[in-house]
């Protein structure tokens, strides 16, 4: 065994991650809003269910769970209409995911997105070729629970070996679910948080680029 053995495995999360959609869904849910509504909301109410499945997420905003179906069912039309010309990757991001695949780094996505936008969003991203996904349609519990994360390390056959796999994630929702997982977790700042959002979730690094993100090593 090497001194500094690599990753078996690189998960990331979808949304804030690997692609810059902040801009689209700030653009959904005030169209959300303002249909429900009758007006926009502050975008911070939006910006701390950011990382969980929709139907949770506007559980925020109605008790009612039929109001909060309606609501998954504007925001997920109007961003059909939409997505397509407000998606890209992060710069950086495809390099990095060549270069850990050099390193024999298996690497997946692990989002709370439903299958048919996180398809979408890879193909306008140029990231369909992945070794694992995991989206909202194939669990019962959204981050933060584990499911996601336990999901796709049984998929890659890595259950054994969680200490060796790393989970990137942007919100507390995805260092909470990575960290009850046993993998080893990385809070992204190039997304929408700051250091202070999931900062009380303890991720065991901090990459503010991708660049730091390959910097990164399996150890004690």
């Amino acid at each position: 065994m090497t001194a500094h053995p690599d990753w078996r495995a690189v998960l990331f999360d979808l949304d804030g991650t690997l692609a810059d959609t902040v801009p689209l869904i700030r653009r959904c849910y005030r169209h959300t809003m303002t249909t429900h509504r009758g007006r926009e909301l502050p975008d911070e109410l939006w910006l701390r269910t950011l990382g969980r499945p929709l139907r949770a997420s506007f559980t925020e905003f109605t008790v009612d769970p039929a109001e909060a179906a309606q609501m998954v069912a504007t925001y997920v039309d109007f961003q059909r209409t939409v997505h397509d010309d407000m998606v890209c990757a992060f710069p950086a991001a495809l390099d990095a995911i060549a270069k850990l695949r050099a390193r024999g780094a298996r690497v997946g996505v692990i989002t709370s997105k439903g299958r048919e936008m996180t398809g979408r969003t890879l193909t306008c991203c140029g990231l369909a070729d992945l070794d694992v996904l995991v989206t909202a349609d194939d669990v019962v519990r959204g981050k933060p629970d584990p499911e996601h994360v336990l999901k796709g390390l049984a998929q890659l056959g890595l259950e054994g070996n969680a200490e060796e796999v790393l989970f990137v994630g942007d919100s507390t929702h995805d260092i909470e679910a990575g960290k009850s997982a046993g993998v080893r977790t990385a809070a992204a700042l190039w997304g929408p948080f700051t250091r202070a959002d999931p900062e009380g979730s303890r991720p065991d690094y901090w990459v503010a680029d991708f660049e730091e993100l390959l910097a990164l090593r399996p150890g004690p």
